[in-house]
């Protein structure tokens, strides 16, 4: 009988996280350390079995983006290690953006969620404001709220959401079907709602490369595409990951229109001289014309006539 032992996924992902510490030692900022991204990384992957099933490149990757983002994924919600069939995807939390505005030093951002029970009024227009005083707690959200202000400016940026508005935002946007997040449960639906109101403040908060990037893997994630960090910038692919089989997917080319009556009568004559001249047979020229719109039947049958009319029987 054979003695050799298989290890398990979590150990075996343990010696991989080992042998990238230096890769994320380089890429990390300063006030963070490759063993505490290890570790977190590690405990994300042990508790998950979903993420044990995905890929592993895919998940080092999204490790890395974290790495270069500057943001700790797991228990403290700064970003999550999210699988999508069998392909993870790192989601900045609405913490990480918010340690991100603060890092930067040129502004200040919060953000809460409102529960039933709670005294909460708020004012938009020129003399804005927002209070809200929790109550007992418990059961569902009603709305989410989000606070941003410049350095040394006198009002702040408020941004209130029912939690209605949160649906109905997510029904529209979402672009990876019953595998969002969000849907998992109450908690990850209020990650995603609180973070949707700040989004919607930080287009008026002053911007850094960190933050910018954030955002744009957050928006990558929330439309079913992969992205990588390339020195300071996010490549976004244009590929979809497929949310059951975790397979990346191109994307579907729409549809040509039709030649209408009118551009086909302006090109007929051009085509008929090209395949008169003996510059292009008669397929090469179907070839060409279809790739501007869509030949009918009888469009094609009349520059097939072409041919008839000049070799006699085709």
């Amino acid at each position: 009988m054979s003695n050799v032992t298989t290890q398990s996924p979590v150990a075996t992902f343990s010696r991989t996280l080992e042998r990238m510490k230096p890769q994320m030692a380089l890429a990390l900022p300063k006030h963070m350390s490759a063993d505490r991204m290890a570790r977190l990384a590690l405990t994300a992957f042990s508790t998950n079995k979903a993420l044990q099933n995905c890929k592993t490149d895919s998940i080092l990757a999204s490790l890395m983006t974290a790495t270069q983002l500057g943001l700790e994924p797991g228990i403290n919600g700064q970003g999550y290690l999210i699988p999508y069939g069998g392909i993870c995807t790192f989601v900045p939390g609405w913490k990480g953006l918010v340690d991100l505005v603060a890092r930067a030093g040129r502004a200040t951002v919060w953000t809460g969620a409102v529960y039933e029970g709670d005294k909460f009024e708020y004012q938009l227009g020129d003399a804005p404001f927002c209070r809200h005083q929790p109550g007992d707690g418990g059961g569902a959200f009603t709305h989410v709220y989000a606070i941003g202000r410049v350095k040394d400016a006198q009002m702040p940026v408020i941004e209130v959401w029912t939690r209605g508005k949160v649906q109905k935002h997510l029904n529209q946007y979402n672009k990876v079907g019953g595998k969002h997040y969000a849907l998992a449960n109450e908690n990850n639906f209020e990650m995603y709602a609180r973070k949707v109101a700040l989004l919607q403040v930080l287009k008026y908060m002053p911007s850094s490369i960190e933050l910018a990037n954030a955002i744009t893997v957050s928006n990558a994630a929330e439309e079913g595409k992969s992205s990588v960090m390339e020195g300071d910038f996010v490549v976004v692919s244009t590929d979809s990951i497929d949310q059951d089989t975790g397979e990346i997917t191109q994307p579907a080319k729409p549809e040509l229109p039709e030649y209408t009556d009118e551009q086909f009568g302006t090109n007929l004559p051009k085509w008929r001289a090209l395949i008169e001249s003996g510059k292009k047979t008669y397929d090469e020229v179907i070839a060409m014309a279809v790739t501007k719109a869509r030949l009918t039947e009888d469009q094609v049958f009349m520059i097939r006539a072409t041919v008839v009319t000049e070799g006699g029987a085709a």
